[in-house]
């Protein structure tokens, strides 16, 4: 099922400060969106928004062309996971597991058993015992075995440890790739999870400050390097992230796309052109207004 986001000066203001001020873009059918962000940013409250768990103060939010909150039929489209704080839980994961299938219309119960026997859940334990990082794997099956049309992990991984968070990012693409849907992951670790997106957007400071498929905010980033003078007068009319010197080297990170013929006068005179990482933009672009 292909579902379709729609923000028009989206803003949410809690008493006199603004946790998201004037968001415009649109989520368009089938795709892994990173939400990018430091912590503040304002990532958690565009996506409790998504979820139907509060009101934008002004601007307008549609999922597919309707207004999401209080609208059962879109709230059942859309699964918000999320850490949750389960020290009142009284189930086990086998009950909180079946009790979510009854409020799921695509939950795959196969596939939650699935996911329970990968991330060695103990079916018959209380959930509130679990440690931290098995709370975040129940969600994460949850989320997953849904397979709700707009799924959105909201730093789901916060817990888990390197091999289990391997294990959701493999589950996460082969289950996208079987049951393509929407799918939100928001993140301020982006190095490990650059490699999970079709389409990035950075939020900061409660403004969304890009939004591009990943392929193309990764083209624009260039690393610069050689000497120093040659490298200055390159980079001189480029729009420049971070700078590092070593002696009489130079390299330089800037954003733009860089034509054929630029290309080629670099290569000419000497310079090194490298790539540069998501996590690197991100931490400069964000920077930029500090």
């Amino acid at each position: 099922m292909t579902m379709q986001i729609e923000m028009n000066n989206l803003s949410l203001k809690y008493k006199s400060n603004y946790a998201l001020k004037e968001i415009n873009c649109q989520l368009n059918g089938q795709g892994i969106y990173g939400l990018i962000g430091r912590n503040g940013a304002g990532k958690t409250s565009l996506l409790s928004m998504l979820a139907s768990f509060q009101e934008p103060t002004s601007g307008t939010l549609t999922i597919d062309g309707e207004t999401p909150f209080e609208n059962a039929k879109i709230m059942q489209q859309v699964n918000f996971i999320f850490n949750k704080d389960y020290t009142d839980e009284t189930d086990n994961v086998s009950q909180l597991l079946k009790w979510v299938s009854q409020y799921r219309p695509h939950f795959d119960s196969k596939y939650a058993d699935y996911l329970v026997q990968k991330f060695r859940l103990p079916m018959k334990k209380s959930v509130k015992k679990l440690s931290k990082g098995m709370q975040a794997a129940v969600n994460v099956t949850i989320g997953l075995a849904s397979r709700a049309p707009i799924t959105i992990f909201d730093e789901a991984y916060n817990g888990m440890d390197a091999p289990t968070r391997e294990i959701f990012y493999e589950e996460l693409l082969e289950e996208q790739a079987r049951f393509p849907r929407m799918m939100i992951l928001s993140t301020h670790l982006v190095s490990e999870m650059e490699h999970l997106f079709d389409e990035v957007l950075f939020l900061h400071k409660g403004k969304l400050i890009l939004q591009e498929e990943f392929e193309a905010v990764t083209s624009k980033g260039t690393a610069v390097t050689g000497p120093a003078e040659d490298v200055d007068l390159f980079v001189q009319e480029k729009k420049q992230l971070n700078t590092k010197s070593l002696g009489h080297l130079k390299s330089v990170m800037i954003y733009g796309e860089l034509s054929d013929s630029e290309r080629e006068k670099a290569q000419a005179n000497g310079l090194e052109l490298g790539p540069i990482s998501l996590q690197d933009l991100f931490i400069h672009l964000t920077e930029e207004e500090e």
